[in-house]
């Protein structure tokens, strides 16, 4: 093919596509790069699920608007942006498509203007920018197509080289700048992602194949790598990430900016006209949350739990071993994977020791997108995956799921953690996803479920007015009891739901209850339902002190 010098908006969306793909091969080696016991160790993954969401939104931009198709990459990467890796890539693609959509010829000149916007609007969206990451790699990639450009090397094919060239160089570097990346003996994942847009570019530029990840600049830094065995009291001590789109006046985000630097950091907050995605860690999930209630409407609020992740992970290589398999990169290969929805890390690992492959952290108050899911069911060791929603509100997203994978992927419809706990006694890994499916869904609709928890403003109910404060107990037809006090609400609910043709009673904790508020609830079962065996789980989900699962 002819050498390009300029883009036009089939080029720019081919590059967007080129890029995709690009990071859809070289995930799991950019997932791999991830040294730190802390969240975003998928990057490979949260950079591909970040320009999965601008393809869906290019798609249905005008075929021949470079503006339209540069606003539909803006608003897709701000929208789809997944972690801490996921946002700040959506700040460079942000950059990029300002400058595209100018309506000058993006040639060689325009292309590194384009660099030079990306780096300044990676590094304004990090609160505290840290070198040796993606931000390096960006910047001194932008420098280099500068520089060409004012040595007259100005074609776009030039600028293209010059900026790759400097950014395989920066990311060999990185180790340099960061201790933690020397220590592993791998460069940053980040920065690994951002190499692969410039291949990208030069693919379609040049016509040059994009590198394949054995071949890749970061494939010798893994091959052989093991990560570290990393142990809970190696996670950094600010334990949860908190991400959440804002509706917000632009001039307030400094406000919050501000209230987050003292609860946490890796804080990174963008975009603009009224939109913003922030992304902070902390250990004051409330706290966080509240900052941006004061300043704006959060909406599609996402609490991950960064020891459970380690913990997870560690689970996972165990497994592994367990198998004989290669320790870090798969799990054993199964008939039929299973995929469940988690609150609260003691549930998961109850989950796990019933046969559950891959969690996806979630609950009522921070329900898992669809990408979430898919990126659990592309982890998983089965061409057949069963997703366990738990929840309602989580049952319409997993049904999108099947649809957006070439895996067969079939949705139990759990509403709660109890019906998922008892679905998985008609698992059988050897079997298919429909026959799984099937005898797990029956289990599930026969397990009477209830839930306490504490309300949150005045109602009414069938039960009785409800204020602020009162305990309630619910099962699936709604509110059962009010009461004042919580373990009284749980008995009293056990009371209605609870006969003598039952013959087990499991009790999931949560985080504000434990032995001194259950014991009473297991004294009252053993006087008024002698039948019943009692089993009792510490789940440690908030908002919700205990559920219950009667079969």
């Amino acid at each position: 093919m002819a050498v390009l010098t300029a883009l036009g908006v089939d080029e720019v969306k081919g590059l967007i596509t080129t890029f995709r793909d690009a990071l859809a091969s070289h995930r799991e080696l950019i997932n791999r790069l991830n040294v730190y016991p802390v969240p975003d160790g998928d990057t490979g993954t949260n950079m591909t699920l970040t320009l999965e969401s601008v393809i869906e939104e290019i798609e249905g931009a005008a075929a021949d608007d470079l503006e339209a198709t540069c606003a539909a990459i803006s608003h897709g990467s701000l929208m789809g942006a997944r972690g801490n890796s996921g946002v700040i890539l959506s700040q460079v693609l942000r950059g990029i498509a300002s400058t595209f959509s100018s309506g000058v010829e993006i040639g060689g000149t325009v292309f590194a203007t384009a660099l030079t916007e990306a780096s300044g609007a990676a590094y304004n969206a990090v609160m505290k920018p840290v070198e040796g990451t993606i931000l390096t790699v960006v910047r001194e990639a932008s420098e280099a197509a500068t520089a060409a450009v004012e040595a007259g090397k100005d074609q776009l094919v030039d600028v293209l080289d010059a900026a790759r060239a400097r950014a395989v160089d920066a990311l060999e570097r990185t180790p340099e700048m960061l201790p933690v990346l020397k220590e592993a003996g791998v460069v940053d994942a980040g920065g690994a992602g951002f190499v692969l847009l410039l291949d990208a570019a030069l693919s379609v530029v040049d016509g040059r194949p994009l590198p394949e990840p054995a071949d890749d600049v970061a494939a010798d830094l893994v091959a052989g790598f093991e990560r570290p065995d990393y142990h809970e009291d190696d996670v950094s001590d600010l334990r949860y990430e908190v991400m959440f789109f804002l509706d917000a006046d632009d001039v307030n985000i400094a406000g919050l900016k501000d209230v987050w630097a003292g609860v946490g950091d890796s804080i990174v907050v963008v975009g603009g006209d009224g939109i913003w995605n922030c992304h902070v860690h902390t250990n004051d999930i409330g706290a966080a949350i509240e900052a941006g209630i004061q300043v704006g409407r959060p909406h599609k609020i996402r609490v991950t739990d960064l020891a459970e992740e380690v913990a997870e992970e560690r689970w996972v290589r165990e497994a592994a071993a367990r198998a004989g398999d290669e320790p870090v990169v798969d799990r054993q290969q199964v008939g039929c994977a299973v995929v469940a929805v988690s609150p609260a890390d003691g549930i998961g690992r109850i989950f796990h020791s019933l046969g559950v492959q891959e969690l996806v952290t979630g609950g009522q108050t921070m329900n898992p997108s669809t990408a979430d899911l898919l990126t659990a069911v592309r982890r998983a060791p089965s061409e057949m995956v069963v997703i366990l929603p738990n929840n309602k509100n989580i049952i319409p997203v997993a049904k999108q799921v099947d649809e957006n994978t070439t895996k067969t992927v079939v949705v139990v419809p759990t509403t709660s953690v109890a019906e998922g706990f008892a679905s998985l006694l008609a698992y059988d890994p050897a079997a298919d996803a429909d026959s799984n499916a099937e005898g797990m869904t029956e289990i599930a609709d026969g397990v009477v479920v209830g839930e306490v928890t504490q309300a949150v403003r005045d109602s009414s109910s069938d039960a009785g007015p409800v204020k602020e404060g009162d305990w309630i107990g619910l099962d699936r037809t709604g509110i059962r009891v009010v009461r004042g006090d919580m373990t009284e609400a749980a008995i009293r609910l056990l009371d209605h739901i609870v006969d003598d043709d039952h013959e087990i009673v499991s009790i999931i904790e949560g985080s504000d209850a434990g032995p001194p508020e259950t014991r009473p609830i297991r004294e009252w079962l053993v006087e008024h339902r002698p039948g019943v065996e009692v089993e009792v789980h510490k789940g440690g989900q908030r908002h919700y002190p205990y559920y219950f699962g009667i079969e």
